[in-house]
Formats: structure tokens, sequence, C-alpha cells
């Protein structure tokens, strides 16, 4: 089956990811993006923590392709398994 849009969860600071989730079917999948990531996909320095919902926003149909790239690769990673995108994930081809 093939990922869906969930939702927004939250920006941790101490992480420095930002968590999210997609949707196969009626399963909900976690997944974390980290903020050095969406800075290197947006161009920018560092974005603010007041900012990561709204670059999250903006960078979404980006991030949800790579991460449904990686949840089709079975590319699962921590407990429970869930999908875990960095800077590497964008350079390379899917």
């Amino acid at each position: 089956m093939t990922l869906t849009y969930g939702r927004f969860i939250a920006y941790e600071y101490d992480r420095m990811v930002v968590l999210f989730s997609m949707l196969d079917g009626q399963r909900e999948v976690p997944c974390a993006i980290s903020t050095s990531a969406m800075d290197e996909l947006e161009g920018v320095v560092r974005a603010s923590a007041g900012q990561r919902e709204a670059q999250f926003m903006r960078l979404r149909e980006r991030i949800e392709t790579c991460a449904a790239g990686k949840y089709q690769a079975t590319e699962f990673e921590g407990t429970p398994p869930g999908i875990i995108l960095r800077s590497i994930d964008f350079r390379k081809e899917r």
C-alpha cells in the first residue's frame, strides 16, 4: 500500500527533529526529519524553533515523497519502527 499524508506532530528541540506521521491505510506510521535536512532543502542557515512547523508545511510534499520512498524500500529505524529522514536521503536518487 502507498502512504498518504498524516499530520504534523511536533518539533523536538532536544533531538533537533520534526515529528510527523503518514498513513498506510488506517495505520499511522511515525516519521521524523532532521532540522538540518529541512534547512538544507530550503537553503536557510538555521530556522528558528518558532518557524519549524511553517517550514515543514512549505516542504511537506518533498518530505513526504522521500518518506514514502523509504517506506516502500522498508528502510525503518527505531522502536517503534518508523521513517527517519536526514539530509543524505534527499541527495540520493530514489
